[in-house]
């Protein structure tokens, strides 16, 4: 109730009244907070190593800012975003291929990061009747929940919310539908460390697999806020169709790497809209904590990524524990 009391109290107001006020709750938090200001810091250093730390200063702050004005996103969505209006709100680039699979049939999986506006992303998807299946993680507070879920579902979108739900997923595939993936999350010490942004990651392995397992495509897709508005460049930056994967050595890790790139390219288009405080790169690959050459498995996949070059490969196996901080 007192959600859902505060949302009707926010969207009485005009939505860059208060994403203009969200800007400046994100700059107040960014001065108060030293432990997510400095862990902020931390990433965009490992990132970015080439910057100055004043740009770094900066790029941080509106990191924080970007953070804020999503939550206001998140109310002023279902209003603003829908079947009659939605083409005011959207700049549509590169999404000939995306749409080619959607109107195909075929199911498809949908994978994005924490850039930009993923909810609206997802939200939009399910006003324009594609069938989309997103997975997402049941949030702490029951109530807030069931009613960010609840408002998702209204517009067509389901929610599965256990990433051990393997079968209902391969029922979703099955049945013609597409999965959706907020894909960067840390994966643990047992996922899949791939390069992101010169550094490994740990990765999930499960959109890999599913997409070998039924063999199909996976479209890489962001939402970028323009200007400060609550307008969107909705576009893609990798499909990665079965074709391309069949012939690797390792298709499963180069699924992975590859779609991880799709993500970084997403954030380097607009890197103050990523979630730079959440812990991308917390766990550590075995041989990097126990201060052990890399193996010379990692070595041989990472190598053979049609995209590695010599200065991106020795930044990879360079440790990022030094870097890293609690």
């Amino acid at each position: 109730m007192v959600a859902r009391t505060l949302v009707c109290v926010l969207t009485m107001f005009d939505v860059q009244t208060n994403l203009r006020s969200a800007a400046a709750i994100g700059r107040l938090m960014y001065r108060m907070d030293k432990r997510h200001r400095r862990r902020t810091h931390e990433h965009l250093r490992l990132a970015f190593p080439e910057i100055s730390a004043e740009q770094r200063d900066d790029l941080a702050c509106r990191s924080f800012e970007h953070f804020v004005q999503l939550l206001i996103e998140i109310c002023h969505t279902p209003r603003l975003i829908h079947r009659d209006g939605w083409a005011a709100r959207m700049r549509l680039v590169r999404l000939g291929g995306a749409i080619e699979i959607f109107n195909s049939g075929k199911p498809a999986i949908m994978i994005t990061g924490h850039v930009g506006n993923w909810e609206v992303l997802g939200y939009l998807l399910a006003v324009l009747g594609v069938p989309l299946h997103a997975i997402a993680r049941p949030l702490d507070n029951p109530l807030i929940s069931d009613w960010l879920y609840g408002q998702r579902q209204r517009r067509g979108m389901q929610i599965i919310t256990k990433w051990g739900a393997t079968q209902r997923m391969l029922n979703v595939l099955d049945g013609g539908g597409n999965l959706g993936f907020v894909a960067d999350q840390n994966a643990g010490d047992k996922g899949l460390f791939v390069p992101f942004f010169g550094k490994l990651a740990s990765t999930y392995k499960s959109i890999g697999l599913l997409a070998m397992e039924r063999r199909i495509a996976i479209v890489c897709g962001y939402a970028h806020r323009l200007d400060g508005r609550f307008q969107y460049e909705l576009g893609t930056t990798d499909i990665i169709y079965p074709d391309d994967w069949q012939r690797q050595p390792d298709p499963l890790y180069y699924i992975t790497a590859r779609y991880m790139r799709a993500i970084e390219l997403m954030i380097t288009r607009q890197p103050d809209q990523y979630l730079w405080m959440h812990r991308r790169w917390k766990s550590r690959p075995r041989f990097e904590r126990a201060g052990k050459p890399m193996p010379a498995g990692l070595r041989k996949n990472i190598e053979q990524l049609p995209w590695m070059n010599e200065s991106l490969f020795e930044r990879i196996v360079t440790p990022a524990s030094s870097i890293l901080g609690p």
